[in-house]
């Protein structure tokens, strides 16, 4: 089912999914490198937000994700009104505002704004090595930083509550032994 003489293998007609097609495919029909990277974008914002790229039962303004979410990728404050609510507000924020950052990069309208996919699994990369790194209260990692600055140990606390089980304790211990 190949060409026949009096047709191309080339075609005219724009294929591929509406929502996820980059503006250039669908308006001249060429596709470039970074044509995906676009679809790419339209995934990420998915991610986040739980609607999908085309919903004809949104509102009329809101139908089509990409021209209704731009606005709110750009402000923190405008994000946590578009994220998936089911999450609760229970993801790491700086993380959601990084990747929605990368996502308006991935929907740049020109080809020549638009990362690599290459760029792309980098940053997404880099967000969740931060992500996963343990995280230590402030002030305990500066004093033991400190600590180690000067040559000592570190000093460890305990709560009034170990300190009062200690003496129970030991006013225990002096009991036994009369």
């Amino acid at each position: 089912m190949g060409p026949s003489a009096s047709q191309s293998h080339v075609t005219t007609r724009v294929m591929g999914t509406y929502g996820y097609a980059a503006p250039e495919y669908v308006a001249t029909g060429h596709l470039y490198i970074k044509s995906d990277v676009y679809g790419f974008g339209v995934v990420l914002v998915e991610i986040l937000t739980s609607l999908r790229a085309l919903d004809p039962t949104r509102p009329s303004k809101q139908q089509n994700l990409v021209d209704w979410i731009k606005p709110h990728l750009s402000e923190r404050r405008k994000l946590k009104g578009v994220m998936d609510h089911r999450l609760e507000g229970k993801y790491p924020s700086k993380a959601a505002f990084q990747i929605a950052q990368l996502a308006l990069k991935c929907l740049a309208t020109e080809p020549k704004h638009r990362p690599s996919m290459k760029e792309v699994v980098e940053t997404l990369e880099r967000i969740q090595a931060v992500n996963e790194r343990p995280r230590e209260s402030r002030n305990r990692s500066t004093r033991r930083n400190i600590a180690r600055q000067y040559g000592q140990q570190p000093m460890h606390h305990q709560s009034p509550i170990h300190l009062n089980q200690d003496k129970y304790r030991a006013h225990q211990n002096v009991h036994h032994v009369r």
